[in-house]
């Protein structure tokens, strides 16, 4: 009776165990930060770049996932070793490790060198409490938007033959790293499980206009691009019209540092060459940093996940 008693209950027990076992649901593999070592072309330097590897990552060996590069702004230069956190300040990276939003891309977070730049205030004057920091639990308050002053106004027409005299590039921009992000997506393709007809490419104010710059000369690679507060230039537009890049373009209707009145001849060229899908949004309650609208929400997201290369 004693034996029956004992082996009745470890049958009991073996049913618990094995019923939680399947109840359980299986937890996902957590998200990742990696910094990635490579030598820059513009200075032979070594340096570093982030790559972002999302929620059930590790899970899905046989998925391929969407890659996103992505472009900060000016105030985030660096020298790629003890200053690349400032990379995580803005945009998608942000959004995804500081804000844990659930974003299912492969991000490649580079930083643009200070070629000079060191003593533009913004940058001369920040510190590193100024980085934001992932919390163990929660997460952290938002930064307040800019403060804006005036009424919202209709922007002036500024016309394609005005743009002439506007230079297509921003001095010392991404375009003086091309050789290093083009390294970095392959890099990125060889050892990671990428979806190649599904990779985006994305940035903010001096990103914006890098956007601009990396899809006139590799429309071929992308699926979608996103210039936030960065205008492109007509003269850039030929290549990303022929390869009928879809682009969604975002601007700031109070922004003081990249006025919205300079999008509109870019843009027209765009359709005027026969793309297909141009975008713009113009956030006209904001200023500059209408970035943070932008990418804290879901919908540029799901616009670019809707995309493939042909």
């Amino acid at each position: 009776m004693k034996l029956s008693l004992s082996l009745l209950l470890s049958t009991i027990c073996f049913l618990l165990v094995s019923c939680q076992s399947i109840s359980s649901p299986k937890v996902a593999s957590v998200e990742q930060l990696l910094r990635k070592d490579y030598v820059s072309t513009v200075d032979n330097e070594a340096r570093q770049y982030f790559v972002y590897l999302p929620r059930g990552y590790h899970d899905k060996p046989g998925k391929k996932w969407p890659v996103m590069l992505f472009l900060h702004g000016n105030g985030e230069r660096g020298n790629g070793r003890d200053e690349l956190d400032y990379v995580i300040s803005h945009g998608p990276l942000y959004e995804a490790w500081i804000q844990k939003k659930d974003l299912p891309f492969i991000i490649i977070s580079p930083q643009l060198p200070m070629l000079g730049m060191e003593k533009v205030p913004y940058i001369a004057n920040r510190t590193r409490a100024q980085i934001p920091q992932r919390l163990a639990q929660g997460v952290p308050a938002r930064e307040a938007f800019f403060s804006v002053l005036g009424p919202m106004e209709a922007a002036p027409v500024v016309s394609q033959a005005d743009m002439k005299s506007v230079p297509p590039l921003l001095p010392k921009g991404w375009e003086t790293v091309e050789q290093d992000l083009l390294a970095m997506l392959s890099d990125v393709q060889k050892n990671y499980t990428t979806d190649v007809s599904r990779i985006y490419l994305t940035g903010l104010s001096y990103g914006g206009f890098g956007t601009w710059f990396m899809a006139s000369k590799h429309p071929d690679m992308f699926a979608a691009i996103a210039p936030v507060v960065g205008w492109g230039h007509p003269d850039l537009m030929a290549p990303i019209a022929q390869h009928q890049l879809p682009v969604w373009a975002f601007a700031g209707g109070r922004d003081k540092s990249v006025n919205k009145k300079f999008f509109y001849a870019g843009l027209s060229k765009l359709e005027e060459l026969g793309n297909k899908e141009v975008r713009f949004t113009v956030e006209e309650d904001m200023a500059h940093d209408a970035w943070k609208r932008v990418y804290s929400g879901d919908d540029l997201y799901t616009w670019l996940l809707a995309h493939r290369k042909l």
